[in-house]
């Protein structure tokens, strides 16, 4: 069930969004307007669907036989278009995948710092699809190239945790239904935008207390001027009464001693007088930086506050993102997890345990109706067994179904003869490597540490959107 938490209220603002860009590229693509102007592989092998509007991308199959990808969204394909994959020894692993991060403008860190545009990574160790050029067969170092203008309009139109297939031939989803395939539950949509509420509010107080402990702190830095400057006119009263009683001191005519006497009463007088104002500014100083000090500690409870409502937010949001369940004959086991996050991992019976289940990725679509159930979409990788037949044969706890949250669309479930790849982790979907196939793209790439991530899903190329996470460079 895959990752794609998206932030609720503007959902159906970005699915116009993916509907205009979708509709935009094939309106390019009927121009025909589409030679490499880098004078590699044309791009007249790109197609877009013509029978009806296209809808928001829901997976994307590449066949590295065929070199080429196609796009699904719930009723069928929308986009192909050919691609370059890895070349011998250095293929791409064939397997399930999603979009992990997504990076406009990406550089290679292992390859001469190769410009690598709109790239959509599927693993932290460095495969990705991206931009690059198509000589007509597999050519990269792993990675899977998309004619340049076809992966800008693609990167637009995807969001993280979109499942990406790389099979070894050519697959296709087909509808399916089975009584194992989880329900639907209702979705509550309401604790969202309380939480959002509750959010906002704590974010404008928040904002309030900073700016008040700014003001603060400015009215601070005018009281320690105006005390510097009541000390410095102080000091130099302090030198001039000195200086009268050193003359009166030295005075010996009676005109000297009255006019030495005048002056140190005069210097005396002004010493007191400063000491009252010097005085003054100390103690309005104290006020000044007692209110910093309330301020600041305001400013930081409000901030906790904050950031305590915006945890809450994503955790009531993440409630409603698409869940991943995976069953895999190897280890025996069922995995769930959510916004690219584990949930749990419970034992699991399969009827016959040492014949193969086979691999199937099966996706939930949409729901007919309010009332109807989900409709379900399968992709069977390989195995000997239909999905059908490979679902009946696993019996799952009634108490560790009932932990599974329900399907959203976009939910997944994978059955699969294989254990979770080690590519899976922190920042990832499940990730799953077909063992008889090759993975030199794997096994020539370093693994790097994953970043914290947010799981609103990202579209278009805001640079400054919250979600957008962008390293420097990349992992490869």
């Amino acid at each position: 069930m895959t990752s794609s938490l998206v932030n609720a209220p503007g959902k159906q603002t970005r699915i116009r969004f993916a509907h205009l860009v979708i509709a935009s590229l094939a309106a390019l693509i009927a121009t025909g307007n589409h030679a490499d102007a880098r004078g590699t592989r044309r791009e007249t092998a790109i197609e877009s669907v013509k029978s009806r509007i296209p809808g928001q991308p829901i997976m994307a199959i590449v066949s590295l036989r065929d070199q080429r990808i196609t796009v699904y969204d719930v009723h069928g394909w929308i986009l192909r278009a050919p691609v370059s994959s890895g070349q011998r020894g250095r293929e791409t692993p064939a397997g399930i995948f999603a979009i992990i991060q997504k990076d406009a403008e990406h550089y290679s860190n292992l390859y001469d710092d190769a410009y690598m545009p709109n790239m959509q990574r599927i693993t932290w160790s460095g495969i990705a699809i991206h931009g690059g050029v198509l000589p007509g067969y597999a050519a990269s170092h792993g990675c899977i190239r998309l004619p340049y203008d076809f992966a800008a309009s693609l990167f637009d139109v995807t969001s993280l945790g979109l499942r990406v297939i790389v099979a070894p031939g050519e697959v296709t989803p087909a509808e399916i239904s089975h009584p194992f395939l989880f329900p639907s539950k209702p979705a509550d949509t309401t604790l969202v935008a309380a939480r959002t509420a509750d959010e906002a509010e704590a974010t404008r107080k928040a904002t309030e207390a900073s700016r008040a402990a700014v003001a603060a702190f400015r009215e601070q830095i005018q009281a320690m001027t105006a005390a510097r400057v009541a000390d410095n006119r102080k000091q130099r009263a302090d030198s001039q009464l000195a200086a009268a009683e050193t003359m009166l001191a030295g005075a010996t005519s009676p005109e000297a001693k009255q006019q030495a006497e005048d002056a140190k009463a005069q210097a005396a007088a002004n010493v007191t007088d400063l000491e009252t104002q010097l005085a003054a500014a100390r103690a309005d100083l104290q006020t000044k930086t007692d209110t910093v000090t309330a301020a600041r500690a305001a400013a930081d409870t409000a901030d906790t506050a904050r950031a305590t409502a915006a945890e809450a937010t994503r955790q009531a949001a993440r409630q409603l993102a698409p869940v991943s369940v995976l069953i895999s004959r190897k280890t025996q086991k069922l995995y769930v997890r959510q916004s690219f996050e584990p949930i749990f991992e419970s034992p699991i019976t399969i009827a016959d345990p040492d014949r193969p289940l086979g691999t199937h990725v099966f996706t939930a679509m949409e729901r007919a109706g309010s009332d109807a159930p989900m409709r379900w979409s399968v992709v069977t990788l390989e195995g000997s067994d239909d999905a059908k037949a490979a679902l009946d044969r696993i019996t799952i706890p009634q108490d560790v179904l009932d932990r599974i949250p329900g399907a959203s669309p976009r939910s997944s479930l994978i059955v699969t003869d294989e254990a979770p790849s080690s590519e899976t982790g922190k920042g990832t979907d499940f990730v799953v490597l077909l063992s008889d196939q090759p993975q030199g793209g794997i096994k020539f790439r370093r693994h790097g540490s994953s970043p914290e991530l947010s799981y609103y899903g990202t579209y278009g190329r805001q640079r400054d959107f919250m979600t957008y996470w962008r390293p420097q460079r990349g992992f490869w």
